[in-house]
């Protein structure tokens, strides 16, 4: 301090400094929480190119692969086992044995690649790759969309029949998903269409390859009811995994041809996406306001910029809670209470709100979309039972 400034000048020179320190410090603040709004937004609607390959492999014979510990490695079924970039495909079995370090389970096959010198895989839910897998008839067809021809498996009932399901996949994966489904519903007497959409990979993309969480696929899923209908449907079930079930429930809430489905099957469904993204961003750990932020991205026009789409999402018409009353028709609902990606909160909400029409069948320890993996046994009779009752 010089001779002639007062004290009262110096602490005003203070207290300006700390508060553009503070200011400074909350705008960084600010631009990372923006920044990771932006970056989880963008997660969430843009396709991956490839996906995280978490267990590593410790051996393997003729009939057994043994695996790191984790819950996949260490959840009881049947499910498959990608590796090599997905590039190499096998079928693994129960548990053999286990220990602090290792898991064994059965190796029921190989059905791509090899596993010599591999040392790291995932596991995934699909477990029949093709429909040749399961025995049956089956040919290709092309689903006249809006964005162009949709390829989809045609896997006709063992008599004739006009009672067809429409499998409709979940995020990030393709219609092998739904090839589980065919075995029960074709015992049912039901023609099984396997269908794909857009930005799956198989499909026509859109413009900005990203994905509207329901909010425009739907409209490829309205288009295979048409195609079913003109091909002899006359009761048609639409059955959806994880976003395949926010697609169903939108066709049944939107579309023209909605009096033309029966019922829904849903499996591990995205019922109400502002729970499900809420779970996801908690899951990462992002605090509230980064995931207000980022679904107020994918909701608004101007930010179109920052997230790739091409039209916001109105996340509100994709909550079928809030949404209820509108829905007319039977519903089987699948979650697992331990599913791990998307929370089975919303399924029991809307089973509690519509107990008239839903029958909610609720499992533990599966993970997300695979309950058929887990317990196949009740997963067919509990599908199977609500077949039974809806063509009464």
């Amino acid at each position: 301090m010089t001779r002639n400034e007062r004290p009262t000048s110096v602490a005003a020179r203070v207290v300006a400094g700390v508060a553009i320190a503070v200011g400074s410090a909350l705008a960084a603040t600010a631009i990372a929480g923006g920044a990771l709004s932006v970056v989880f937004a963008r997660t969430v609607l843009t396709p991956p190119k490839k996906r995280d390959e978490d267990l590593r492999i410790l051996g393997h014979d003729a009939t057994t692969v043994t695996l790191s510990p984790s819950i996949d490695a260490m959840t009881p079924g049947l499910y498959s086992m990608w590796f090599t970039q997905d590039a190499g495909h096998a079928r693994i079995g129960e548990i053999v044995t286990y220990s602090p370090t290792a898991v064994t389970r059965q190796l029921l096959g190989v059905d791509r690649g090899t596993l010599d010198g591999v040392s790291r895989a995932r596991v995934g839910g699909w477990f029949y790759l093709h429909p040749s897998d399961l025995g049956v008839e089956w040919v290709d067809v092309d689903i006249d969309t809006e964005l162009g021809p949709a390829p989809a498996w045609l896997i006709p009932a063992a008599e004739p029949s006009t009672r067809w399901v429409i499998g409709v996949h979940g995020r990030a994966v393709r219609r092998e998903e739904a090839l589980r489904a065919v075995p029960v519903f074709r015992k049912a007497g039901f023609t099984s269409l396997l269908v794909s959409y857009r930005n799956d990979g198989d499909a026509p993309s859109s413009s900005d390859y990203r994905y509207s969480l329901g909010d425009t696929e739907w409209r490829d899923i309205e288009a295979a009811v048409q195609y079913a209908a003109d091909h002899g449907a006359t009761q048609i079930v639409l059955m959806g995994w994880s976003m395949g079930g926010a697609t169903v429930l939108q066709v049944v809430t939107r579309s023209t041809l909605a009096h033309l489905v029966a019922g829904l099957v849903l499996e591990s469904p995205v019922v109400d996406w502002i729970t499900a993204l809420h779970y996801q961003g908690l899951a990462h750990r992002l605090p509230r306001p980064v995931r207000v932020a980022a679904m107020d991205l994918v909701s608004r026009r101007w930010s179109r910029a920052l997230t790739g789409q091409a039209s916001p999402i109105d996340l509100n018409r994709l909550d079928l809670v809030t949404r209820a009353q509108e829905l007319r028709i039977p519903i089987l609902l699948l979650h697992s209470d331990d599913d791990g990606f998307i929370p089975p909160t919303a399924s029991r909400a809307l089973a509690a709100a519509r107990p008239d029409i839903v029958t909610f069948e609720e499992f533990d320890t599966a993970r997300h979309t695979r309950l058929w993996n887990y317990d196949p046994d009740r997963w067919n009779s509990a599908i199977r039972r609500w077949l039974e009752r809806l063509a009464l």
